[in-house]
């Protein structure tokens, strides 16, 4: 019997004493997992994220004693998994990426779904580290420049993001629309092909992460960092707050089953994923793209993801009652 099987049975079975009765027939007759589970990344494949988590779904499978396959869904700027757990059983068998968008969507349009009611949380796994390139070629070799080209050449400035409404997307939309700049937003599904866009000229500057290996490459130069520190990789490059904008952002995201999971299940896909998370193997992954473990367990990624949805609230109506004394 492998690990994953005796954590399940021992996690169950503990429940089940404590509410004085035996385990479902449901449960007794399949030990979680007994198939593949399927992680669900809401980008592109390629991006860093994915490749991150690939890995992570790797590690996982061993302890599990079942593969994890990573399925792929991008578009709607990282919120497309979210339909797919709304949709699916709650029996530990569909995962996915919890990114930071789910939490603002809602109060961008109209989804059927809610990042808090529908899910359950199962760990918070890292933040990533936005920045803003341009080609190594480029002639914009500050973000005052790119300022300067916006106001001399109003709507010639083309930038990519990777999807609207995501964080990168937000960041533009403070240091460019709020004073009066225009660019051309270029949304992209995933991180790979907009930095590929970036370093061959296709665009003229991103707004991303994922860029560290193409930065090492000598492809794409780095302008600004987007954390609240500099990059301990990149000292040299300052930050937005460095340069007088009061913009930190890092996205951290988790994994999450649908609305329901029981605790058992939930139980044994933490204590997978957690022992993948701090393989080595995992870190190091990480590291190349300027990353570090931020990890929170079931109880207390659910309250980070509360937290989450009520600062975007909060930040929508914000916008709305600028907004409206504008008008």
């Amino acid at each position: 019997m492998n690990l994953g099987r005796r954590r399940w049975l021992r996690h169950a079975g503990a429940l089940a004493l404590a509410a004085g009765g035996a385990l479902p027939r449901a449960w007794a007759a399949e030990v979680f997992p007994s198939r593949p589970i399927t992680l669900w990344v809401p980008w592109a494949p390629g991006g860093s994220t994915d490749l991150s988590l690939r890995l992570l779904a790797e590690l996982a499978s061993a302890p599990l004693g079942v593969p994890v396959i990573v399925a792929n869904r991008g578009g709607a700027g990282g919120t497309m998994a979210m339909g797919v757990l709304l949709n699916a059983e709650p029996n530990g068998y569909t995962i996915a990426q919890m990114p930071q968008p789910v939490f603002r969507a809602p109060f961008l349009q109209k989804v059927l779904w809610d990042p808090v009611r529908d899910v359950t949380p199962i760990l918070q796994v890292s933040g990533v580290t936005f920045g803003v390139m341009v080609r190594a070629s480029s002639p914009l070799r500050a973000l005052d420049q790119l300022f300067d080209f916006a106001r001399a050449r109003p709507g010639e400035l083309s930038i990519a993001t990777n999807g609207v409404g995501t964080t990168p997307h937000l960041a533009l939309e403070a240091l460019f629309t709020e004073r009066g700049l225009r660019y051309i937003h270029v949304p992209y599904k995933g991180t790979a092909e907009l930095t590929l866009a970036v370093a061959g000229g296709q665009v003229m500057a991103g707004v991303s992460t994922g860029f560290a290996p193409e930065v090492d490459a000598g492809h794409l130069r780095l302008l600004a960092t987007l954390g609240a520190q500099r990059s301990r990789r990149w000292p040299q490059v300052p930050t937005l707050r460095d340069l007088g904008f009061d913009i930190v952002a890092m996205s951290p995201y988790g994994l999450a089953g649908p609305r329901g999971l029981p605790a058992p299940v939930v139980a044994v896909l933490h204590d997978a994923f957690r022992q993948a998370l701090f393989n080595p193997r995992f870190g190091d992954d990480l590291a190349r793209y300027d990353q570090e473990i931020a990890y929170l367990g079931p109880e207390d990624y659910a309250q980070a993801c509360r937290e989450e949805y009520a600062k975007e609230r909060a930040a929508a109506e914000r916008m709305k009652a600028s907004r409206g004394a504008g008008a």
